[in-house]
C-alpha cells in the first residue's frame, strides 16, 4: 500500500461489499451483522453502545452481546477497524485502510487523517528489533476549531 499525499477527493473510502467480506471470512451473512456494519458505516468512530442504539433503531430488537460479537468478529477479520485512542473506549470504523486519527482533547471528537508521505506503514522505526512492521498507528491530539471558539 502506498501512502503518498492525496487530496481527500482523490482517496476512495468506499465501503466494502460486506456480504462478500463476511462470506470470505467464513462468517454467516445475518441481518444482525449487516445492520451492525451499516451502523459502523453510518457513524464512524462510534463506540459499541452507540452502535447498539443505531442497530436497535433499525432492527427493533437485538442483544448487546450480539452487537459486541458482530463487532469483534468483523474487526478480527478486517471487515471493520477497532481503534482505541488513549483514555477512550474502543471505537469502530468501516475504513480499514492505513490511515491515522486526530482527537480533540476537549470534546473527544475524532476524525480521520490520511498518511502524509511514504509507503506503508507511513513511518520508519529507527530500529525494528527484528519485527516485520506492516502498520503504524498514529493519533494526533489537539483542540478542534469548535472548542477553540469557546471562551
Amino acid at each position: 500500500m502506498y501512502c503518498d499525499f492525496m487530496s481527500e477527493s482523490e482517496i476512495s473510502h468506499d465501503p466494502i461489499d460486506v456480504r462478500e467480506a463476511l462470506r470470505g471470512a467464513g462468517l454467516q451473512v445475518t441481518a444482525q451483522r449487516l445492520a451492525v456494519y451499516q451502523a459502523v458505516q453510518a457513524t464512524p468512530h462510534a463506540m459499541a453502545d452507540d452502535i447498539l442504539q443505531v442497530v436497535k433503531n433499525e432492527l427493533g430488537v437485538i442483544s448487546k452481546q450480539a452487537v459486541y460479537d458482530a463487532l469483534n468478529a468483523m474487526a478480527e477479520h478486517g471487515i471493520i477497524r477497532r481503534i482505541q485512542p488513549a483514555g477512550s473506549p474502543a471505537r469502530y470504523e468501516h475504513r480499514v485502510d492505513n490511515h491515522h486519527h486526530l482527537v480533540c482533547r476537549q470534546c473527544n471528537t475524532l476524525i480521520d487523517i490520511d498518511c502524509a508521505i511514504g509507503e506503508a506503514p507511513c513511518l520508519i522505526a529507527e530500529h525494528d528489533h527484528g519485527y516485520i512492521i506492516d502498520e503504524a498507528e498514529v493519533t494526533y491530539w489537539g483542540v478542534c476549531p469548535s472548542c477553540q471558539n469557546v471562551s
